[in-house]
C-alpha cells in the first residue's frame, strides 16, 4: 500500500509515521531498548538526541516532538513504566 503523496516525507526530513515505525525497530532490540533506559535514567534529553540519531541512522528521521507525541499515545504498561523512570526528558 503506497502512501498518498501528502502522506510522505522527502527524504532526510521528519515524518509522524516514521516514529511508530522506529518505536516498533527500537522495541524489537532489547538490547538497545535497554540501553537507551540506562541512558534515560541518567541523561533524558540526550535519550531523545539518541532516538533522534538512530532514526536517522535507519532511514526513518524525526523530531523530539514526534517522539514524544508518538510515546504520549502509547498505552502499554513496559513503556509507561519506562516513561516514570525516564519522565524528565520525554
Amino acid at each position: 500500500m503506497a502512501l498518498s503523496p501528502s502522506a510522505q516525507s522527502s527524504p532526510g526530513e521528519p515524518s509522524s509515521g516514521n516514529a511508530a515505525l522506529l518505536y516498533s525497530r527500537i522495541s524489537a532490540d532489547e538490547a538497545l531498548t535497554q540501553a537507551l533506559f540506562r541512558q534515560a535514567l541518567q541523561d533524558p534529553s540526550g535519550t531523545l538526541s539518541r532516538i533522534i540519531e538512530i532514526g536517522a541512522a535507519l532511514g526513518l528521521p524525526v523530531s523530539i516532538d514526534e517522539v514524544r507525541a508518538h510515546i504520549a499515545t502509547l498505552d502499554d504498561l513496559d513503556t509507561k513504566q519506562w516513561l516514570l523512570k525516564a519522565r524528565g526528558g520525554l
